[in-house]
């Protein structure tokens, strides 16, 4: 499908760096983009003296992941995040959290964030009650935190490890990357190089992985993003 009247995303990114943040943005750059939609990327961490782009003629939200904890109010750009994240709620805008976005997002509604007993590194399949939105998967997993969905939203995918996506009015929030590319995964390894981070994991082995399911990963991102736009109504208004 393909919108008219130029509707816009506001896209959250995370990092210092704001070539890296950008490219965090994966495959959902294209695959808004493709669908009409002008991105407005604003980062609320290496960009604290910017004012947020308007939510006033927005018609979607998306939260990217970010390195750092949903529950850390330490951070001093976390609670300004959080105020705009509310702002878009209350304006009935559209919100696509994934993976610290939808952490976040369940903590805005009334849910919980916490350190994960289960951390989960690489691609798994997921149990989904609603298969039209959420497909079984492989899904690409990077994450050491965990949400718990509020008893308002509606879990409708979930693993052993953690809940994988929840529902709240026309807002979805996963635990996973739909939008994971080579070029992603490539700039998160950058970050980590430059932050002198290491993962106790196969981080090369997941590389090998993600190009081998380049295009089938590309493809499950697009069909959700048609499901997710779909039933939240983020069309013109």
């Amino acid at each position: 499908m393909t919108y008219t009247n130029d509707p816009r995303a506001v896209v959250l990114v995370h990092d210092q760096d704001p070539a890296l943040a950008r490219r965090d943005i994966g495959t959902l750059d294209a695959e808004l983009r493709s669908r009409g939609f002008q991105l407005d990327v604003h980062s609320f961490d290496h960009s604290p003296g910017t004012a947020p782009p308007s939510l006033s003629d927005a018609q979607l939200l998306v939260v990217m992941g970010s390195p750092d904890a949903a529950y850390d109010d330490t951070l001093t750009w976390l609670a300004p995040e959080i105020a705009y994240v509310r702002q878009a709620i209350d304006a009935q805008v559209p919100i696509l959290g994934v993976c610290f976005g939808g952490q976040l997002l369940a903590r805005v509604i009334g849910g919980s964030v916490r350190r994960s007993e289960h951390p989960e590194y690489g691609f798994v399949d997921v149990e989904t009650s609603d298969p039209e939105l959420i497909a079984p998967g492989p899904w690409m997993e990077f994450h050491g935190d965990t949400f718990v969905a509020p008893p308002e939203a509606t879990v409708i995918a979930h693993n052993e490890a953690a809940q994988q996506a929840f529902v709240l009015g026309p807002h979805l929030g996963l635990q996973f990357h739909p939008e994971i590319d080579l070029d992603t995964y490539d700039a998160w390894a950058a970050a980590w190089d430059r932050d002198g981070v290491e993962h106790a994991v196969d981080v090369h082995g997941i590389r090998r992985a993600i190009a081998d399911a380049e295009p089938a990963a590309r493809a499950r991102c697009s069909a959700l993003v048609d499901a997710f736009l779909a039933r939240s109504s983020a069309v013109p208004r």
